[in-house]
Order: structure tokens, then sequence, then C-alpha cells
């Protein structure tokens, strides 16, 4: 199925948000990754301007929130609900990995609605609000500081999303960029500049043929493992012939 119609199935669920610039950050998270159904339940303060602040360019997301009362009126119509939850509980769905069950949200998703439910930012989701969910996941952070703001972990579980929708190959932006690579270079080009470099070592001195020892082959191998671009090797020559002009022994090879 086309990845951006199986993100366009995909419901954030933000439950009892206390403070509304985390909505503006997690609705620009979204977007970011190409996911625009927005969902508040009881949010404390919102519309807000400081929502539509952190939000950038993502207002039109604020803009077609759904709002809420209770975390089932957000869930009509989902057929698989992952909620993220810092710890692991009595009762409910056991926690995973967010990759490995990312995945299973976007195989349901082909299906029909799904949703990733976050909690409040001070106690996350309460018991029952957990009950409503399939599955659980937490962000596996360092655990000498694992404080995670709502808008970075929607973030990470969105990014996620967009990897599982693309199988792990969503297309990147290249519009205006210039081509940084160049075509690779030729066998012939390659030992063209082979040829230059041992001239220009031998001039200077650096290498000498009655004594070679293991330069050559040492620089050949340091060449092959670069993989050099034909650029590449167009700039390594004309360091060389800069070289040879200052030493007045000339461009050669």
């Amino acid at each position: 199925m086309n990845p951006e119609v199986l993100l366009s199935r995909i419901r954030v669920v933000l439950c009892r948000t206390s403070h509304p610039g985390n909505i503006g950050a997690a609705a620009r998270a979204m977007k970011t990754m190409g996911l625009s159904n927005l969902y508040l339940v009881e949010p404390k303060q919102f519309p807000d301007p400081e929502a539509d602040a952190r939000a950038t360019s993502a207002v039109d997301i604020l803009q077609r929130a759904t709002v809420t009362s209770s975390l089932k009126e957000a869930l009509v119509g989902t057929s698989f609900v992952v909620a993220l939850s810092a710890r692991q509980r009595d009762i409910g769905p056991p926690i995973s990995a967010p990759r490995e069950t990312v995945a299973r949200l976007i195989a349901e998703a082909g299906q029909g609605e799904v949703a990733l439910v976050f909690g409040n930012e001070t106690v996350g989701l309460s018991n029952e609000e957990i009950l409503n969910c399939h599955a659980a996941v937490t962000i596996p952070t360092n655990p000498d500081f694992s404080s995670l703001n709502l808008g970075s972990a929607v973030q990470v579980l969105c990014y996620e999303c967009r990897m599982g929708a693309y199988a792990e190959l969503p297309p990147l932006l290249e519009q205006g960029v210039t081509p940084f690579s160049s075509p690779p270079a030729t066998h012939d080009e390659v030992e063209g500049l082979y040829s230059h470099l041992e001239a220009v070592m031998t001039n200077t001195g650096f290498y000498n043929p009655e004594q070679p020892g293991r330069l050559l082959p040492k620089l050949r191998r340091l060449f092959a493992r670069a993989r050099l671009e034909r650029d590449e090797v167009n700039i390594l020559r004309g360091i060389l012939a800069s070289t040879q002009v200052r030493t007045g022994h000339g461009r050669k090879g």
C-alpha cells in the first residue's frame, strides 16, 4: 500500500496535556514525519498561542486537531492502538520495543485506522487508559537520564512510523541540491594518479625507487579502500601538478 496512505491512517493521541507548547511541538514532530491526524483528550489549554508558536509551520495540524473528552472517544473507529508507557504495569499489554511494535502498527494500518497514545507529561497514562490499548512500548533512553519530553517522544515514534511505512527507505529531499558526488574513477584514471604520485614522490625525494619498500602497495590499498571518484582523482592530480610547478619539475603522467 502507498506509504502516505498508511501514515494518514495513524492517529497521534495526546491525553490530558498540561502545557500547550508540548501540543505544538508534537504537531511539528508529526508533520516532519508525514503524519497529520492529531487527537487531544482533555487538553488543559487549547487552542493557545504557545501551541501555535511551537508548531511553527505545522499550525495546520493544530487547526484540524480533534478534541475529545475521553480516550475512548478519541479511539472510535481504530482497530489497533499502541500506548507509550515508561514502565511495565501489572495490568495492560506487556511493553515491547518500539520498532517491532510499530511494524505491527503499520501492518494494521493497511486494514484501517490505528493510533499512538501518549499520556500526560508528568504522570503518563492512567491504568484505565492503558487498558484501552492493544500494545505498549517504551523508548529505551539512557537509564541515568531518562527524562524525555512529550514532543521528543512523539518525534521518535513518528520517525519509526515513517521508516516502517517506507520499508526503511523513505524518499530524501533533493530539490535544489547540487550533487556532491561524481562518477567513479575508471581503472586507467586511477592508474594515472598512481603514476603521477610516484613521479612527484620520486622528484621530491620522498620515494626512493632503489629501495621501494611497501610504500606503493600501501598507497594502492589506501586509495582502493576509498573508491575514488573522478573529481577526487582530478583534485589529487591538481595538487600533485601544483607541487611539480613549485619544485620546477613540471606535470607528468
